[in-house]
């Protein structure tokens, strides 16, 4: 990025960008790591319902320090709180919701994405994070909308949107949206359509470091 003229957004940003966009009301799965900080950012007069696959529904943000339970957690063994309303079940019970198609959205990281929708954020080797595809496939196929949160580049500079993954995949043509520290793209018939850039950015220094051709929105 030698582009000078703009700031991309920290990772709390990012998830802040994503939760405005959140409609009143929907339910929505936050993935294992970035996705989780998702639920910082709802404020407490927003109805938006927050399902966790270890078997939480109403999960509310992240505890202070001193009122941290132990017991409550979510998939990625981080400590949550719940809402007023909120409930803990099965696990069984909670893929139950998954899989019967009853969550309005899903919120997943990933290694790639490609322009046709295709999502890869697992991987089979011993070194990556996420080295088994775990829940993620029943989300992406149960999920009625899904949307990623992830940098724009790997850490050393390669583009994460790409025409097609390298990755094995983790489900075909299910990703709707995706939000990174650069900018927020739709993802439809005609690939990727950019929706918003951080301040500063221009289309150019933005296709620079995207795999694959991007639109503005009309």
């Amino acid at each position: 990025m030698n582009d000078v003229s703009f700031q991309a957004l920290s990772r709390r940003q990012m998830a802040e960008r994503m939760a405005r966009d959140i409609p009143e009301g929907w339910y929505v799965n936050l993935g294992i790591g970035l996705p989780t900080l998702v639920a910082d950012f709802v404020p407490p007069e927003r109805e938006v319902i927050f399902h966790s696959e270890n078997g939480l529904l109403g999960m509310g943000p992240a505890p202070a320090p001193d009122q941290a339970d132990t017991w409550l957690i979510n998939a990625g063994k981080q400590q949550v709180t719940l809402r007023p309303g909120g409930s803990f079940f099965h696990q069984a019970d909670s893929f139950a919701i998954i899989r019967g198609g009853h969550l309005d959205l899903c919120v997943l990281g990933a290694f790639e994405v490609a322009e046709n929708g295709d999502i890869a954020n697992w991987a089979t080797s011993a070194a990556d994070n996420a080295p088994a595809v775990g829940g993620a496939m029943d989300l992406s196929a149960g999920a009625k909308q899904l949307w990623v949160l992830m940098e724009h580049t790997t850490k050393d500079g390669q583009p994460k949107l790409v025409e097609r993954c390298s990755y094995p995949l983790t489900a075909l043509g299910a990703v709707t949206r995706i939000y990174t520290n650069l900018a927020v793209i739709e993802v439809g018939p005609q690939g990727f359509t950019v929706l918003d850039m951080v301040p500063g950015l221009t289309l150019e220094a933005l296709q620079a470091q995207t795999g694959a051709k991007l639109r503005l929105a009309a």
